[in-house]
């Protein structure tokens, strides 16, 4: 194959959703199916002590949810498949926002019974602003739930996009037994069985006037399907796939990810519409994917995927070029060359060593510690930069301390290194030592952090709530003692040592900014361009 042939067969996109949609279920049958394992298990099903592939760490097991990006590839039906498994728990939104830098589509899960939840709103947002192309799966189907006219209804209400259903139900609702494809005009029953959705379901396929079909089809079902489906093609909206690519349009799809019902329809189509790699916007212009020039850049830092080793992977996405193991490129950030060295792609905790890769793959690096969230490396003869992640201000704080100081050293370390992945922002204060000053965006994410400081660097720690919700920084880096009114701000400094004011809340914020009328405050930290 050419490397024009690589990148077109490249598919990487993130499957984004509200918490308990089904999105990792989703994940995990897509693997199925892609022929990536061969025994699904349930996330929820503790009795057989089997977890989601995608769900690496301990914590995600016991709670049965997400709260790292998994990133999983498989070959399927000549395409390359690069999935981003996201957290959809809000306390996790700065890493999906993060993974969704890094995907040329999205697949938004709906729960079949509760419509658009307030986490897909968000997501969707994100999506949006990015312009990314939405595709819906709409899960649980196997359920009772709302009318599927009611779904498209409650898409184009909330979320402001149209929907084109490339296949509906079949049965009724709470029972279906099938779907029919719109384009095809062929129907797929589902036999049903008692696998639980940990093998691929068996289908019966036909036109609606195939005796296999019209045997095990009620002649009122098939009336009401036709019936839905002419009002479908008088009322709704056409298949457009420039709609599609400029977000105003979105290909919806029904299904259970739970039992495998129209799991592998909707894997097929998706695939077929779905956008190879995009162009790349950097500070330069923009980089192509067919550029000869390598370029890339990490999205995600995942400390201790291997908690024997304390590894450290930074997940890059590359943009252009072919990705060769052990090659030497420019880190953008400190102006250094790096070697990228034991490139690896992930099914979970399983790794395969890659030897190329090209534009649209995501692979893990071994780093030591010189790479970060947002960093971009390329050929040394044609430097780009692509844009500084932004970075949401956090709205929890507390003061972080071990509770043994004979684990300082430990203590130190997993701090350091978890701030890096971006899930807490680490603060210091001059002349304390033996603490720090953690911000999260929830809570959540504070349990997740002394988790993971137990058992991944064996350290017991304290951590004490601070009476603070808002964070401000300075344009210009504003030292404290150039301001007035700062009585009832905690001073404390970034990872980048800039001076950051935490406050009770945004009354006080609003009068310091008032108090000091010449400095302009900031509630995120200044994005860095290159040339700083």
């Amino acid at each position: 194959m050419t490397v024009l042939d690589e990148i077109k067969r490249r598919r990487t996109f993130a499957i984004i959703s509200h918490p308990d949609a089904g999105k990792t279920t989703l994940t995990e049958k897509l693997l199925l199916y892609g022929g990536a394992i061969h025994l699904a298990g349930s996330v929820k099903a503790r009795k057989t002590s089997r977890y989601a592939v995608s769900d690496w760490m301990e914590i995600e097991k016991q709670r049965g949810i997400s709260v790292t990006s998994s990133v999983l590839n498989f070959d399927y039906n000549g395409c390359r498949v690069n999935i981003l498994d996201t957290p959809g728990h809000a306390d996790f939104s700065e890493d999906t926002y993060r993974t969704l830098m890094a995907v040329d589509s999205a697949v938004m899960v709906i729960d079949v019974a509760k419509g658009v939840e307030a986490q897909t709103k968000k997501l969707f947002k994100v999506c949006s602003s990015r312009g990314i192309p939405i595709f819906t799966f709409v899960n649980k189907i196997d359920h009772f739930g709302k009318n599927p006219f009611d779904l498209m209804a409650d898409i184009e209400d909330v979320l402001g996009i149209r929907s084109c259903p490339m296949n509906w139900p079949i049965g009724i609702n709470g029972n279906y037994t099938g779907i029919f494809d719109r384009e095809t005009e062929i129907a797929h029953l589902f036999i049903k069985d008692n696998a639980h959705g940990t093998k691929k379901l068996e289908v019966v396929s036909g036109k609606l006037t195939d005796e296999a079909i019209t045997s095990r089809l009620d002649p009122d079902i098939i009336s009401s399907l036709k019936d839905d489906l002419e009002l479908l093609d008088e009322a709704g909206d056409p298949f457009d796939a420039q709609r599609v690519a400029s977000g105003e349009l979105t290909p919806m799809f029904f299904g259970s990810a739970m039992t495998n019902f129209g799991v592998e329809p909707f894997l097929k189509k998706f695939l077929e519409l779905a956008p190879p790699p995009m162009e790349r916007k950097t500070l330069e212009g923009s980089v192509s994917p067919e550029n000869p020039a390598f370029s890339g850049f990490v999205f995600k830092i995942q400390a201790n995927m291997d908690p024997k080793h304390h590894d450290r992977i930074a997940f890059m996405r590359i943009c252009s070029g072919v990705f060769e193991k052990g090659m030497s490129v420019l880190h953008r950030q400190s102006g250094k060359m790096i070697r990228l060295s034991q490139p690896q792609q992930f099914l979970a905790t399983e790794r395969t060593t890659v030897e190329k890769a090209y534009p649209g793959d995501i692979i893990g690096i071994f780093d030591t510690g010189e790479l970060g969230v947002g960093d971009t490396v390329c050929d040394k003869k044609h430097p780009v930069t692509f844009s500084d992640f932004p970075v949401f201000p956090p709205e929890l704080f507390g003061r972080l301390s071990p509770v043994s100081s004979m684990k300082r050293k430990q203590f130190l370390r997993g701090v350091g290194q978890l701030a890096q992945e971006g899930a807490i922002q680490v603060y210091s204060q001059p002349y304390i030592m033996e603490s720090f000053i953690i911000g999260a965006v929830g809570q959540l994410q504070f349990e997740v952090l002394k988790y993971r400081l137990q058992k991944e660097y064996n350290v017991d720690v304290r951590l004490e709530q601070l009476p603070y919700t808002t964070a401000r920084w300075t344009e210009n880096n504003t030292p404290p003692e150039d301001l007035v009114g700062i009585d009832n701000a905690l001073v404390v400094y970034d990872v980048k040592k800039r001076p950051v004011y935490l406050l009770p809340n945004e009354w006080q914020a609003g009068w310091l900014i008032e108090r000091n009328p010449k400095v302009k405050f900031l509630e995120t930290p200044p994005i860095i361009t290159v040339d700083e």
